[in-house]
């Protein structure tokens, strides 16, 4: 916001859309004000409360086009770390045929260290020369809050632990040995279509 008021005599055009990409409303004009109207019309369709936090949340980023590398993936990861419980898991299910993708600077950052808490250090150390800096700043928060299991048929597991993540093979499995190491109170959250469903904590 405080950036795009720099730019005199700004006008705002935003559009919000259903799950079948159909427009069902418009905001348009000052920037704060019709940001803040189309914020509150979607709040309800878009956004789903909960009552507490997850030992596990098992979700998706919603299917293509939306999955089409790891880079979009975070999206959904970011959705599913606002109610998994600090120590917690996050398993993500992603096609990902796009791969990382690869020569991309999101790439580079990541192939660049080995650790979730080196990337915040390499990012630091390199935001003036590289791009998407941001996404991985997301990214190791994430990280840092919870494990992340990925699951794809695209990617082999050498691609997915490059990325930092833990691959999977089959989720039931792993959801399963999840439970046994928590005990029989875990409690489990499914978002099926990531980050087009935003929980929060009530």
């Amino acid at each position: 916001m405080e950036a795009a008021e720099f730019v005199p005599g700004l006008f705002l055009l935003n559009i919000t859309l259903n799950r079948n990409k159909e427009i069902t409303n418009v905001f348009a004009g000052d920037l704060r004000t019709a940001h803040k109207a189309g914020c509150q019309f979607v709040k309800n369709p878009a956004m789903a409360p909960v009552d507490n936090l997850y030992d596990i949340v098992i979700t998706s980023n919603s299917g293509y086009p939306l999955d089409l590398n790891i880079y979009q993936t975070v999206k959904g990861m970011s959705a599913a770390a606002q109610i998994v419980k600090k120590g917690g898991s996050i398993i993500m299910a992603a096609e990902c045929w796009d791969g990382t993708p690869s020569k991309s600077d999101y790439e580079t950052i990541l192939t660049s260290v080995y650790s979730v808490n080196d990337l915040l250090k390499f990012i630091k150390v390199n935001e003036s020369t590289l791009k998407d800096t941001w996404q991985i700043y997301y990214q190791a928060l994430i990280q840092q809050k919870a494990d992340v299991y990925m699951f794809s048929d695209q990617l082999d597991d050498e691609t997915i632990k490059r990325a930092l993540f833990n691959p999977v093979k089959d989720i039931s499995k792993l959801t399963d040995e999840l439970v046994r190491r928590i005990g029989p109170q875990a409690k489990i959250c499914i978002l099926p279509e990531g980050p087009q469903t935003i929980p929060y904590l009530k």
